[in-house]
């Protein structure tokens, strides 16, 4: 077996850090690194086939730790210079900022990696971004036409009252979708549309994303936000009630006259103390190819960074769109007034 896996959710104690050193077993090999050490904060398990993958192209064994990317973030700041971490990846631009803010990652040149689209990576180089996710509007198709939809400012429109669907505020994903409004708006008009957002409200904010598509199914609300790939994880179910639940869903790509649609980010960079820091820049490398950027799309169900690569034909059901290129890491640094935006306007 390639890849040895251990989950850590608790964080921020010598005691952890000395676990993680002991269970990784880091190793540096002379002429090369056998060993490269992954913190990651993707669940996926369809993700094996890309490390497995890494070690038969290189030879080089992956150490995967998985915890979620605040407790991650924390687990690498406790072990400081200590950490055994080489690769760190996370979801959402957010994060990858606050890492970088919170001095985690070293800056990598790469041509294969400064090849990647320009708005999903850090311009100094300090993380780059693998996988795509719209930032969608779903809506009930026996009562929204997709004519009636435009962009995310016109849903504070009052036609919208007690229609809309939303999860917390404090979920990474609307702080980077309210950064990018920010970075588009200003402050001033981000406000009076987070409120105006707020006073249309179906119901106070509850639920991941899944259970925003399920309650507009179910008629709870009329339309709501939501990052594409949880859209085709209900279509590409084996369960019959989720198929029902996606038939009865669009998505509409949102602000195509303009700017283009939000999308965020899954991606990482080499850990600031990395031990094995050749290895982490392969790693890195190998998920920008072409090979992993279409098990990246056809297993989660994510748009690829890298031109040309597939797309499962679920996203491809979804439509061709427009992106915001806004660069990813203006909506990061911008999630901490974001969120003190949505709190002044009682989004929670």
């Amino acid at each position: 077996m390639a890849i040895t896996r251990r989950v850590f959710l608790a964080s921020g104690t010598a005691a952890a850090a000395f676990a993680a050193h002991q269970i990784l077993n880091t190793k540096v090999g002379s002429s090369a690194e056998r060993v490269m050490n992954l913190y990651s904060a993707r669940h996926y398990s369809s993700d094996t086939a890309i490390y497995e993958s890494f070690t038969k192209k290189t030879g080089i064994k992956v150490n995967l730790v998985e915890s979620p990317g605040d407790k991650l973030i924390e687990r690498v700041k406790s072990e400081g210079a200590n950490s055994p971490a080489d690769v760190i990846i996370t979801v959402d631009a957010g994060n990858l900022w606050r890492a970088q803010d919170a001095g985690l990652f070293q800056p990598v040149s790469s041509r294969i990696l400064t090849g990647l689209d320009a708005s999903a990576r850090d311009p100094q180089g300090h993380w780059f971004g693998f996988t795509r996710r719209a930032r969608v509007i779903v809506y009930n198709k026996a009562k929204v036409k997709p004519e009636d939809l435009s962009t995310y400012e016109a849903l504070t429109d009052s036609k919208w009252k007690g229609r809309i669907l939303v999860r917390s505020s404090g979920n990474v994903y609307n702080q980077s979708l309210v950064g990018s409004i920010l970075a588009a708006q200003g402050e001033a008009k981000t406000e009076a549309w987070a409120r105006g957002l707020v006073a249309n409200f179906a119901r106070p904010s509850e639920g991941n994303d899944t259970a925003q598509i399920k309650a507009v199914a179910a008629g709870l609300g009329d339309v709501a936000l939501v990052n594409t790939y949880y859209v085709a994880r209900l279509a590409k179910s084996d369960k019959a009630e989720d198929k029902e639940i996606a038939a009865k869903i669009g998505v509409f790509f949102p602000n195509q006259k303009d700017r283009g649609t939000h999308v965020n980010i899954s991606g990482g960079g080499v850990a600031k103390y990395a031990p094995n820091k050749a290895a982490a820049i392969l790693f890195l490398e190998h998920l920008a190819s072409r090979q992993v950027q279409e098990i990246f799309a056809k297993s989660n169900y994510e748009y690829p960074v890298q031109a040309g690569a597939p797309v499962d034909p679920i996203l491809t059901s979804f439509g061709k769109f427009k992106a915001d290129k806004l660069n990813a890491s203006v909506y990061g640094k911008n999630n901490a007034l974001a969120l003190k935006i949505c709190d002044r306007a009682g989004w929670k």
